[in-house]
């Protein structure tokens, strides 16, 4: 065949896209267990971090086990689900379904004999999803610590969610007022405690220029908290999941 004809050229561009079109779909198929691993092993290592246990991915699982005492599914009524496994449930896909039908993962710590919770977080920022986890003591109202992420907020501005010292300004504020009324945790610019010493005024420092991410922050942590009421004002019995 002549190397200089249009048809050697078609069929040598056609060969080319199906040799790397099946290498690529190789590598991503290959991929995708230890992909699929890195995510709940880094899952398990968000958890852990809100009750104060740093670790390596490495150690992650076997740290999980050690701390995690149980994995909770809470219908919308506060009734626990025992055919859905709380770790599996994926918040942006609970999202999408009317609440009646949605599941509430719940996860119970212990470490060195005090006890946690750890419930999921998942809203909206500026620009795309944010979520995370807050761990309450077990006082279910204190917190214990507290892990955000985003998908794309401002480098600098709301991405600095991911940042300790802003999550460490979480630690010690009440998610309940004096009444028992869930009031979560304002992130505000008017925050009259900006070295967070008051620890009952539920509120923290925001982070200037990103008043919409921080926003997003309050509202994500007041409405996952609703979905948990029955069970954090005790009038649910909770069951071993694992």
């Amino acid at each position: 065949m002549n190397r200089d004809s249009n048809t050697y050229t078609f069929l040598f561009a056609t060969v080319m896209v199906l040799v790397v079109a099946s290498a690529l779909a190789f590598t991503a198929s290959s991929l995708k267990d230890l992909q699929a691993s890195n995510v709940r092993k880094e899952k398990m290592q968000n958890i852990l971090a809100t009750i104060g246990i740093e670790t390596d991915r490495e150690q992650a699982e076997k740290l999980y086990n050690q701390y995690i005492t149980a994995e909770i599914s809470l219908t919308a009524s506060g009734e626990i689900d025992q055919e859905v496994k709380a770790f599996e449930i994926k918040l942006n896909n609970e999202l999408k379904k009317p609440v009646d039908v949605q599941r509430f993962p719940l996860y119970e710590a212990t470490v060195d004999g005090a006890k946690y919770y750890i419930v999921p977080l998942r809203g909206a920022g500026l620009w795309n999803a944010i979520w995370g986890y807050i761990a309450l003591k077990d006082d279910k109202n204190t917190i214990q610590g507290a892990v955000f992420d985003h998908t794309g907020e401002t480098a600098g501005l709301g991405a600095e969610i991911t940042q300790q010292w802003f999550q460490d300004r979480f630690v010690g504020e009440k998610v309940f007022d004096e009444q028992g009324n869930l009031v979560g945790i304002n992130v505000s610019k008017t925050n009259n405690d900006p070295k967070d010493t008051d620890k009952n005024d539920h509120e923290v420092d925001a982070i200037s220029g990103a008043t919409i991410t921080g926003d997003g922050v309050t509202a994500m942590i007041k409405e996952r908290l609703t979905h948990y009421l029955p069970y954090l004002k005790g009038e649910q019995t909770v069951a071993l999941n694992q």
